[in-house]
């Protein structure tokens, strides 16, 4: 998604997230537990979370460094409380909400050769059941990817960016329900 994205718009650029522990490494910054517990007890963390064996953080300073460079920052989440918190940083936000079944999700796993689909099930489930706990948060757009293309979802995501509206409240149990 991201890659479509910046290709519509160069602006578009990945958040790499901050990791701590096993796993991939390809679009993080990685670093130790150590240093995001210090990141965080400086204030300087918008978010952080666990998931895989691993620990992941939103530093404000990178932030600044993608929006002063001119970039719109992309940042890939999977909990609701995640995309609530870096509201805290003061820009023009687009909370999108990415969307599809368990068997796609399934099939996606598989086919890129991941070797920990259960544990990608689990996060799938945990997911939905945030989601379900978060009914009406308000999304500027949900997308069903199973549905719509990827390049098909980035202009969308585009054209809520570009039209400056803010979330509406949806109550989203029927779509992961």
């Amino acid at each position: 998604m991201t890659a479509e994205l910046a290709c519509l718009r160069p602006e578009f650029a990945l958040f790499q997230r901050l990791k701590a522990g096993p796993g991939r490494t390809a679009g993080y910054r990685l670093t130790t537990a150590h240093r995001i517990e210090e990141l965080a007890q400086a204030g300087e963390l918008l978010y952080r979370n666990a998931r895989y064996e691993a620990e992941y953080a939103i530093d404000r300073g990178e932030v600044s460094a993608l929006v002063e460079s001119g970039h719109i920052p992309v940042l890939h989440m999977g909990q609701v409380a995640g995309a609530s918190a870096v509201e805290a940083f003061p820009i023009h936000w687009v909370k999108v909400l990415l969307w599809c079944p368990e068997n796609v999700t399934r099939e996606r796993c598989e086919a890129r050769g991941d070797k920990d689909v259960d544990a990608r099930l689990k996060a799938w489930h945990d997911t939905r059941q945030d989601l379900l706990d978060h009914a009406v948060e308000p999304w500027s757009l949900v997308v069903r990817t199973d549905q719509v293309s990827a390049a098909q979802a980035a202009r969308a995501i585009d054209e809520t960016l570009s039209a400056g509206a803010p979330g509406a409240v949806r109550d989203i149990r029927e779509l992961v329900g």
